[in-house]
């Protein structure tokens, strides 16, 4: 991410929203995202529609100090600088609300290794937190511990998160996770689908290094 101006980020924060809506992951304005940058975070701003919304609209923020009242960032900015605190080698955090994830998080569910491809997100489940009010710090420790050795995790009556080492490997990675909910939903209407083995989804994630798209 050091390799992109103010600007540049700015910008790549705008079409990646315009870019999940596009996909399907994500309706209106409900999702959010944030960037790592000069010791702080950018994201994008609360209630802004992304075809409006222009680069000095996103919101810097410090990762430690109080809130600006003067800025006005997405109401999830919490766990967003919580997760970046908490996993410095992330650099991009990715919230949105895909219909067949969030399918899954209203019912609590967890998904399973039902393809190898869960292996993409650090481990042989992709968690679900508790529920917690939005913007909560409640909320915020929840998705910290459901991320925890974790890329992506479901909140319970909410929807998603993805995070990575770049912007482009977090929204591929989004969308693989709604990929694995979709199937997985589809597996549930027909019965108990068998999972893969804890080692089979080791094996894969040493073979699976690296996998997905190049750094910015």
């Amino acid at each position: 991410m050091s390799t992109m101006n103010d600007r540049a980020k700015r910008q790549s924060i705008i079409t990646a929203c315009l870019r999940m809506n596009e996909l399907g992951i994500n309706q209106g304005t409900s999702g959010n995202i944030s960037l790592r940058h000069e010791g702080g975070m950018l994201i994008t701003p609360t209630s802004t529609p992304y075809e409006a919304m222009q680069p000095e609209q996103i919101v810097f923020m410090n990762l430690d100090g109080p809130l600006d009242t003067n800025q006005r960032p997405s109401s999830e900015w919490r766990f967003h600088r919580d997760i970046l605190k908490a996993r410095p080698e992330v650099n991009a955090v990715v919230h949105a609300h895909p219909p067949y994830a969030t399918i899954l998080a209203i019912m609590g569910l967890e998904i399973p290794p039902v393809h190898y491809m869960i292996a993409c997100a650090g481990g042989d489940t992709i968690r679900c937190s508790p529920y917690a009010t939005f913007g909560t710090e409640e909320l915020s420790r929840h998705a910290v511990t459901a991320l925890q050795d974790r890329s992506a995790c479901l909140l319970a009556h909410h929807g998603m998160i993805a995070i990575g080492p770049s912007l482009s490997k977090a929204m591929w990675l989004a969308v693989e996770v709604e990929t694995l909910a979709r199937q997985y939903h589809g597996c549930l209407q027909i019965g108990t689908p068998p999972l893969l083995s804890k080692a089979e989804i080791e094996n894969v994630r040493g073979r699976i290094a690296g996998y997905g798209p190049g750094e910015e």
